[in-house]
């Protein structure tokens, strides 16, 4: 049954913009070196509820934490919300209970790395595995946000099952985000803790048998990056030769579009040899790229095939033919 609740859908986008928020204040963190603000220490900063002379370091760190808290009970009121609007079992507020399940293993998620001591200047192969980790809580926290405020402005799932083209494309689109994201989230680490003094310095580092992994790492993403680029880009063309509706023929374009945006900010994180400000930027446009992609999915699967995508029509050549 759909839910149509534009109350709860506005509550929704701006728990989304708030948690963008507290992820880039989350990268900021990181970037200058202030895991270890507050210590090995959670919930405490320091041992204290309150640090009485605190640094700068600590200030930031404590800060997330603060923001991160919030981001919680605005995800619990978002819930209540949700259960008030919408009946048992709808979309909706399967959804919403995900969003704070997701907002707590994202705190259980910061916390063992604090306590575990992956921050300021670790670069152990297990603060990577945590990194990625954390990375992919995000972007399920931000799917389930998502989820959340498309089904609560009335965008329902299709009432007919996607066509295998669309779900082998979407599978394709979404697993290759995933993968460049992780890839991201281990370079900016790596730019982190192995800062390049000049960007031919970095390459040379980068191509060296000998340098830290997190360093050999690096070249992969830019990469990976570019031919995830390409393939959406194709995924959007393929779909808007199809004549799907105006709403997502938008949505194709908002993909190729964010890609483009995040591609640039790459580019310039890499010349500029990574600023704080430029990671930060390269991360909003990481993470509205894959906003936009999966509200695209989302369309694309629940939209009718009124017209069958070109690689339909050679499947069914193909058949054609075998027939004959």
């Amino acid at each position: 049954m759909a839910t149509s609740s534009p109350r709860l859908a506005r509550l929704a986008w701006a728990t989304l913009v708030y948690n963008v928020l507290v992820i880039l204040w989350g990268a900021f963190v990181r970037a200058t070196g202030s895991g270890a603000g507050c210590g090995a220490h959670w919930p405490l900063c320091n041992g204290e509820v309150v640090p009485q002379s605190p640094t700068v370091a600590t200030m930031i760190e404590l800060t997330h934490r603060v923001t991160s808290g919030g981001a919680l009970l605005l995800a619990i009121v978002l819930y209540v919300v949700a259960r008030r609007a919408a009946p048992l079992g709808s979309a909706v507020r399967r959804a919403a209970g995900w969003v704070v399940f997701f907002e707590l293993t994202e705190g259980a998620v910061g916390a063992s790395i604090v306590l575990l001591r992956y921050v300021a200047n670790d670069a152990s192969a297990a603060r990577a595995v945590w990194v990625a980790a954390h990375l992919m809580n995000t972007f399920l926290l931000l799917v389930a946000l998502v989820i959340t405020a498309l089904r609560a402005a009335g965008f329902e799932p299709g009432r007919e099952p996607a066509t295998a083209v669309r779900k082998r494309l979407v599978a394709l689109a979404i697993g290759l985000s995933i993968l460049v994201g992780i890839a991201g989230a281990i370079t900016a680490l790596g730019d982190t803790l192995f800062p390049a003094s000049s960007l031919a310095s970095g390459l040379e580092a980068d191509a060296s048998p000998t340098a830290h992994f997190l360093v050999r790492l690096r070249v992969g993403h830019p990469i990976l990056a570019t031919l995830t680029a390409l393939v959406l880009a194709g995924i959007a063309g393929t779909v808007t030769l199809a004549k799907p509706s105006l709403l997502v023929r938008r949505l194709a374009i908002a993909v190729v579009v964010t890609q483009l945006a995040q591609i640039a900010c790459g580019v310039l994180n890499l010349v500029l040899l990574a600023p704080v400000a430029m990671q930060m930027l390269h991360l909003l446009f990481a993470d509205l790229a894959w906003i936009a992609l999966f509200v695209f999915c989302d369309r694309l699967l629940a939209e009718p095939a009124v017209a069958p995508l070109p690689l339909q029509h050679v499947g069914e050549a193909d058949a054609g033919l075998g027939g004959r």
